[in-house]
């Protein structure tokens, strides 16, 4: 299998850019000419695509010494930088929803829900995960580096659209949008909805992040930051002159935004305050 691998590489013709894993020295072929760190951060396309002469199943996975060829027909990952620097947002190039709603996950027993959210657990740094329609964000762990991480999630990643697996283990699973209009809600709450999805939600995205309507009380509107915007520095920022601004902009009702911090968040301000005093 691998040498009939090597001989559908090098028919190829142009060199191509695969990834590396592990410590092993570059291959030195027409096939991989260039590691990982020579790749920029910074919205930096990452391409791998191959075009298979022979018939070959899509699927396969052909392991040489520390090298993991993936064989998957037009997938390029991209990886664009989050204003926060402990956050990443991986594009594959295909959908990863089938809606404009976004599913975190915030702990590896939650990622149980998704096959693909626990490849992404099993490598060491990640701290959580925030799938959108067509992009990945994950947050790591401060003392993690992205160097090590980046290779076993592109690896996580194409393996499984390779694999053709759903994205949930149960259609249950998928979060319904906390934007969704309800009959109960007033006409203020409808405003707001649709000022958060057509105005706030998408340039959050953009980000890697990802804002949760939590409700609407004594003119005060309760969200929730997700995705790169759960750890940012910029996150009160974010609220206060960006969203809180819009909202009493366009809804004279709405007075002012209240942040809603999960337990998790919690426990990351209250270290954040002892370091401080």
């Amino acid at each position: 299998m691998a040498s009939l691998a090597m001989r559908a590489f090098s028919s190829l013709g142009r060199p191509r850019t695969l990834f590396r894993v592990g410590a092993a020295s570059p291959l030195q072929s027409s096939v991989c000419r260039a590691s990982l760190s020579s790749l920029p951060l910074s919205r930096s396309a990452f391409p791998v695509r191959l075009s298979i002469p022979f018939p070959v199943m899509l699927s396969s996975t052909v392991r040489l010494a520390s090298l993991t060829f993936i064989l998957a027909r037009s997938l390029f990952i991209q990886t664009e930088n989050t204003p926060n620097l402990d956050s990443l947002k991986f594009k594959p190039g295909v959908p990863v929803l089938t809606s404009a709603t976004t599913h975190e996950f915030l702990t590896a027993h939650s990622s149980l829900a998704s096959p693909l959210a626990v490849s992404l657990f099993r490598i060491e740094g990640v701290r959580n995960l925030l799938f959108g329609s067509d992009f990945i964000t994950i947050n790591k762990h401060e003392d993690a580096n992205w160097a090590t991480i980046k290779p076993f999630v592109y690896e996580a990643i194409m393996e499984f659209f390779a694999s053709n697996q759903p994205l949930f283990t149960d259609p249950a699973e998928k979060q319904s949008g906390s934007t969704e209009i309800l009959d109960s809600d007033s006409e203020t709450v409808v405003l707001i909805k649709e000022l958060l999805d057509t105005k706030i939600r998408p340039t959050i995205q953009e980000d890697g992040g990802d804002v949760e309507y939590c409700g609407f009380e004594n003119g005060l509107v309760k969200l929730k930051l997700k995705g790169s915007c759960r750890t940012c520095d910029s996150s009160v920022v974010t609220l206060k002159n960006g969203i809180e601004n819009m909202l009493m902009h366009y809804i004279p009702e709405v007075e002012g935004v209240e942040q809603v911090l999960d337990e998790q968040d919690k426990l990351s301000q209250e270290e954040f305050d002892k370091l401080e005093n």
